[in-house]
């Protein structure tokens, strides 16, 4: 039974209460995928930012402070483990019940594992089960995470208008910034009005339960989408249809490799400009969270324009001479970006700023970036096991290695990590170049 002939009880009650006979268009398209990653984005970075400034006191008290955010950013790595499971799970849903059920159990897995997270008992209370609890719902949220992904990106940018592709495939990624900054300014808010004994006990505890709210929000503007006649359209003509995944790998697997490499630099610097340098701050300085908390907001807010503006620059220029400039260029940073960490409150500033504006720029365009390489049939499951790819390569283990590396070698050595990175990406895109002039040579 195909995902279409299964039309659900969601499907319809959304069908019903939306559908007026116009065509959407791109713009509301844009506000449900939007809405959408954003509440995928804020789960992301309250999950982040506890795991440095509250669970290696909460869970593992038993340890040193730096020992703890290691422990904290294994666990931390869990859920990118847990993607491709997840893609594998869901897309079986997808096939059997449709869409709109695969989005409703996704989301409502990632809220509850979330907000979960806010009740969840220390060390002193529960002992050894606590990080047993802890690493669970990480993994129920890296699993809830793959299912969240839906297409819709593909959709915005299959409806965009011509000459504007760049710009409608940068909008989903307006997310990113729009969760670190609610996340952050959160945090941030609680950090500064409460005693830290306070903030431990429980006021950490109040941004997991938010989390809650902004998925059922993000629920219905999704579902709203995914009954459009558009939406409708492109699955019938297979661009949005779930393909089996071992299928998938056997059609596509050099294309899916080659995508998960290409934005490693914009994957890479996402953590080094927001997980990884809280955590040096909050281990290595006399600083206090709340500052750094402050200026990551205002990095969000640099990171959110420099996003709009790769819209802008990869319709002038091209999406992949867009990644491959950024990628040079956040090699260069990568350099310098030790010296200005570790260089005093004027040193952070810079790094943060440059690091943010690297980060919209490159990861403005790094979603799908070569998913027109994948065939129209394996299309859907290939980009949806890509980003998995992606993310586990160039995000899972980036706060954990960089601070290793570190605590260990110096912090020059962090530099060298996301250099490597942008060496990846600039590799992957020349590949994926050459084969495709193979191609229309043969």
């Amino acid at each position: 039974m195909s995902a279409h002939a299964a039309s659900t009880s969601f499907e319809d009650d959304a069908r019903d209460l939306h559908d007026h006979g116009k065509k959407v268009s791109p713009g509301e398209i844009a506000i449900g995928v939007v809405i959408g990653r954003t509440s995928e984005f804020f789960d992301f970075f309250v999950y982040a930012i506890a795991s440095v400034i509250v669970f290696p006191t909460l869970i593992f008290p038993y340890v040193d402070r730096l020992q703890g955010t290691i422990y904290s950013f294994a666990v931390f790595a869990l859920a990118f483990i847990a993607r491709p499971l997840g893609s594998v799970i869901f897309i079986a849903v997808d096939r059997l019940y449709g869409r709109s059920a695969k989005l409703t159990i996704a989301l409502f897995l990632l809220g509850t594992a979330t907000v979960a997270m806010g009740f969840l008992p220390g060390y002193a209370q529960v002992g050894n089960w606590s990080v047993v609890l802890l690493s669970i719902l990480r993994i129920a949220q890296g699993i809830a995470l793959a299912g969240a992904w839906d297409g819709l990106a593909s959709l915005l940018s299959l409806n965009a208008p011509e000459g504007r592709r760049g710009w409608y495939a940068m909008l989903p990624q307006l997310g990113a910034p729009f969760g670190l900054l609610v996340a952050s300014g959160l945090f941030a808010f609680f950090v500064a009005t409460l005693p830290a004994a306070d903030f431990i006990d429980w006021g950490w505890r109040y941004p997991f339960f938010v989390a809650f709210a902004i998925n059922v929000v993000a629920l219905f503007a999704r579902l709203r989408l995914v009954v459009t006649p558009e939406f409708t359209t492109l699955f019938e003509s297979r661009a949005l249809q779930p393909a089996p995944v071992l299928d998938t790998i056997r059609a596509e697997g050099r294309t899916i490799v080659l995508g998960a490499f290409a934005p490693l630099a914009s994957f890479a610097l996402f953590h080094m400009v927001t997980v990884f340098p809280l955590s040096w701050i909050v281990l290595f300085t006399r600083e206090t969270p709340g500052r750094f908390l402050t200026i990551e907001v205002i990095g969000a807010a640099i990171g959110l324009c420099a996003t709009l503006v790769s819209g802008l620059l990869a319709d002038r220029i091209g999406r992949r001479t867009l990644l491959g400039s950024t990628a040079v260029l956040i090699a260069l940073f990568a350099i310098g970006a030790p010296m200005l960490l570790d260089g005093g409150a004027t040193g952070e500033w810079v790094f943060m700023i440059v690091g943010f504006a690297l980060f919209g720029l490159s990861f403005g365009q790094s979603s799908g970036s070569l998913a027109t390489s994948l065939g129209k049939t394996h299309r859907y499951t290939g980009s949806a096991l890509t980003t998995d790819l992606a993310w586990l390569f160039g995000a899972g283990f980036a706060p954990l290695a960089a601070l290793l590396l570190s605590s260990k070698l110096g912090l020059a050595a962090s530099g060298a990590y996301l250099f490597s990175g942008a060496v990846c990406t600039l590799i992957a895109l020349g590949v994926n170049k050459e084969l495709a002039k193979r191609a229309n040579e043969g």
